[in-house]
């Protein structure tokens, strides 16, 4: 008779994705935070919380601060920088791009490195690739998530919106 083999420790389970269809110039993007910070404090680790691009074409800089909160990413501030310019999203529409290099600087990011960015547009196919890809699963509007394959549209009402998040997320980490 062989020896049983040990009991293997478990494998760390990989984080639920949510993703949020978002724009930095909506102001139901910004009312949105709330409902994150409260997700992102019930599921830590457990959930990851994914910024995806949708640029309205009624917000004239909306697509220069995708590009700008891409680039706080790869300095490594991405959430924060998201929510200093939602924050701003009615200064962001009068001063557009030097705002966004400005808060930068107010957060501690290369503001010359973001301003080159901008200028050289090396993060535009991110945001154009994922605005092609919400507009292929049917994103119309701001903010809009999707969890385990459901898509809930934010842009309509928040109403009920983190209750359902939490019920999908719930039943996912339960293994169903």
């Amino acid at each position: 008779m062989s020896d049983p083999q040990p009991a293997r420790p478990a494998e760390p389970a990989e984080p639920i994705m949510l993703d949020v269809w978002c724009e930095l110039q909506c102001p139901d993007c910004r009312s949105s935070q709330t409902d994150l910070h409260a997700l992102r404090a019930r599921y830590g680790d457990a959930l990851e919380i994914r910024i995806r691009h949708f640029p309205l074409e009624k917000h004239k800089h909306a697509h220069a601060a995708a590009q700008a909160l891409e680039e706080a990413i790869v300095q490594g501030r991405g959430w924060p920088y998201a929510e200093a310019v939602l924050a701003r999203a009615e200064e962001l529409g009068a001063r557009g791009e030097v705002l966004l290099v400005e808060m930068a600087r107010e957060l501690g990011l290369d503001a010359e490195e973001m301003d080159t960015a901008l200028i050289d547009g090396r993060h535009i196919l991110i945001v154009d690739a994922d605005q092609a890809e919400g507009k292929a699963i049917g994103v119309s509007g701001t903010p809009t998530y999707v969890i385990g394959g459901e898509r809930l549209d934010g842009g309509k009402s928040q109403e009920g919106l983190r209750e359902r998040i939490e019920a999908i997320a719930d039943r996912l980490l339960a293994g169903g």
